[in-house]
């Protein structure tokens, strides 16, 4: 019995290995790319018409490559294939693509793009990235109430100043609030709303330019140094376990070579 749970524990860490080769993964990141081409193509009536049961099976043959990866990786980890955030979102991206797209189901069939995702899974430094996101969230949440109060507090002010001439962008809370957004992203924002808000109100200036300085320059850029200081820490974190890894695979190579040279 030992035996045999060690040859089965031996070749489900063989498979392990195999799978986190560069060459399945590139393999992987490939099928991905096409799969993603195949169902850009599934939008074209023309293509379809002319096409149609070949792309529908390269599609499947794609979705069949995706299916056997999980059941493999299923095999090679056992209970802890669901310990990995990342392996539980390949998980879920794929079963949603096994979901018949009956009748009142057929959203789903738009949601089979989201197979493209698994290219993050797989593509290291794109997996740092939304990892550095995702822990930036927390700091995030601060910045964005920041914001708020300081977009309410803007619309307020807006509203009360400019409703009576401008009521289509400050009629409103809820359309200065989008006025000012708009404001905020520079689009269109000088020749589109400022200047004309400045031939009524000359003094606007001394409302616009401040805000535009608190939300696009500053609070803007506090967000992407958040995301970028959280990017950092997940690149540290990473090399530090990369380096982990190494040293105890030396670790245990010496340890053979001793075991080696006592017999």
């Amino acid at each position: 019995m030992t035996d045999t749970t060690t040859a089965s524990a031996g070749l489900r860490g063989r498979l392990a290995d195999w799978l986190d080769r560069p060459q399945v993964r590139y393999t992987i990141i490939g099928v991905i790319v096409f799969n993603a081409v195949i169902l850009g193509m599934e939008t074209s009536d023309a293509l379809m018409a002319g096409w149609g049961p070949l792309i529908v099976a390269l599609d499947r043959a794609c979705l069949a490559i995706f299916v056997i990866e999980i059941a493999l990786k299923l095999v090679a980890h056992g209970p802890r294939f669901f310990r990995s955030g990342w392996n539980v979102f390949d998980f879920v991206i794929v079963g949603i693509a096994l979901i018949p797209a009956a009748q009142g189901l057929s959203v789903l069939r738009a949601l089979r793009i989201l197979r493209v995702l698994r290219v993050i899974s797989v593509a290291p430094r794109l997996r740092r990235v939304v990892e550095g996101f995702v822990t930036a969230l927390p700091g995030m949440g601060s910045v964005f109430l920041l914001m708020a109060i300081i977009f309410y507090i803007g619309a307020v002010m807006a509203t009360k100043l400019f409703s009576a001439s401008f009521p289509d962008w400050f009629g409103t809370l809820g359309a200065s609030l989008y006025t000012l957004f708009q404001i905020m992203t520079l689009e269109s924002w000088s020749m589109g709303i400022v200047r004309p808000v400045l031939e009524v109100y000359p003094f606007a200036w001394a409302f616009f330019v401040p805000f535009i300085m608190v939300t696009t320059f500053a609070v803007v850029n506090l967000l992407v140094g958040l995301i970028v200081n959280s990017m950092q820490d997940a690149h540290a974190e990473e090399s530090n376990a990369a380096t982990d890894k190494y040293r105890d695979e030396v670790l245990e190579r010496l340890r053979k070579i001793e075991e080696r040279l006592e017999k």
